[in-house]
């Protein structure tokens, strides 16, 4: 649903406040009989009630704000994890801020205990009132478009809308407000830039964009592209990897000098962070490790590192799917992991075919190792090891 000032005002109120402390207790398990029941007692307002109920549960799954807080379906969609957003503002602690698309205000949380004065601004009145509950006075808010500078001596923070109608938007030119005329009209600035994690990095030099991209994971996940200026960057860093499972950072500027070779005793896929910002090679280097193909993610090792999830090589086989089957049943394959770079395979449709019936969990790692008429597909039958 849509909140209206007016939805704002009540929930903000203390006979909204009373009235969320009570619907939180229920379980909204059973909708159709508790919406009812809630309905009896609270009319219209119940509507409003719940969804900020279901919301609040989501973003405390995602770190986000305080149990007070309000959003909208949307706005929370968009707000970064917190850990991720706690991660961005430590590189701007004790810089003046202006969050530019300031939405329900979850960056100015993030960088209030570390940054500021705070401004934040957004053209949505009902967002800006959210933000007002949120933040409690920490970063002054006003109403304005991001593509009208209204700050100057300040970092500016932009993170453009990239869905529509539920629709994630994949061409820059199409978010809002669209990222060329966010990095034209910042030009010269201090500017941060929230993207998607598969932005084109091809279409950001097409931009003119000259500064670094910082590709943040948390949990296993690939969350953001974060767009940091050149006076923001760090000097010689065009690219990072920053992993925040286990407290890692690589750049480009890392060395790189990992070896090409044939699999070890373990196969390391790296994390998507790393993958997605090419800096597999300096992950390689960093860690002892080696590639199996120098186009190829996939490396390997005589250990995994520490934290990382690897792959004890059980055996290497060429792949076809009757070899492949026949090496399974001989291991006893039960539940089966399909891992796949390089070659032009359903996972799942695979293993509907390969049927495996026993009962040891396995992994195969799928590949494809050289290049041209050289090219081999190969299988490798592994069981997960976690260092």
């Amino acid at each position: 649903m849509n909140l209206s000032l007016a939805d704002v005002a009540y929930l903000t109120s203390d006979a909204g406040t009373a009235a969320l402390a009570e619907v939180a207790e229920a379980p909204l398990t059973d909708r159709v009989a508790e919406i009812s029941a809630l309905r009896a007692r609270h009319g219209e307002r119940t509507p409003a009630l719940v969804e900020t109920t279901l919301l609040r549960r989501r973003a405390a799954a995602k770190g986000l704000g305080e149990p007070h807080w309000l959003y909208t379906d949307e706005a929370l969609q968009q707000a970064t994890a917190g850990p991720v957003a706690a991660h961005r503002a430590a590189r701007l602690a004790g810089r003046a801020a202006h969050d530019a698309t300031c939405s329900v205000g979850t960056e100015l949380a993030a960088l209030a205990p570390v940054a500021g004065p705070l401004l934040g601004s957004d053209l949505d009145p009902v967002r800006l009132a959210l933000a007002a509950h949120n933040l409690t006075g920490a970063a002054l808010l006003c109403r304005a478009d991001a593509l009208a500078p209204i700050s100057r001596d300040a970092v500016v923070l932009v993170d453009p809308a990239r869905r529509s109608g539920g629709r994630r938007r994949f061409d820059p030119s199409s978010y809002q407000p669209p990222l060329d005329a966010v990095l034209d009209v910042y030009a010269g600035r201090d500017l941060v830039v929230k993207c998607a994690p598969g932005i084109d990095f091809a279409a950001l030099a097409d931009l003119g964009f000259a500064g670094e991209v910082e590709l943040t994971s948390w949990r296993g996940s690939v969350r953001e592209a974060c767009l940091w200026s050149p006076g923001l960057a760090q000097p010689g860093v065009r690219r990072r990897a920053s992993v925040l499972d286990r407290d890692e950072t690589l750049t480009d500027a890392d060395p790189e000098d990992c070896a090409v070779g044939p699999v070890g005793r373990y196969i390391v896929d790296p994390d998507g962070a790393v993958v997605r910002a090419g800096l597999v090679r300096q992950y390689a280097t960093r860690h002892g490790l080696w590639q199996l193909d120098p186009n190829i993610a996939y490396l390997s090792g005589d250990t995994v590192p520490a934290g990382m999830r690897g792959f004890e090589v059980i055996e290497e086989l060429p792949y076809s799917e009757r070899r492949l089957k026949s090496a399974l049943a001989a291991a006893d394959c039960g539940p089966l992991e399909i891992l796949i770079r390089g070659l032009d395979v359903d996972p799942d449709a695979l293993r509907r075919r390969l049927r495996p019936r026993g009962g040891d969990p396995l992994t195969v790692v799928l590949t494809r190792i050289g290049a041209g008429p050289s090219a081999r597909s190969t299988a490798f039958v592994c069981r997960a090891a976690i260092s």
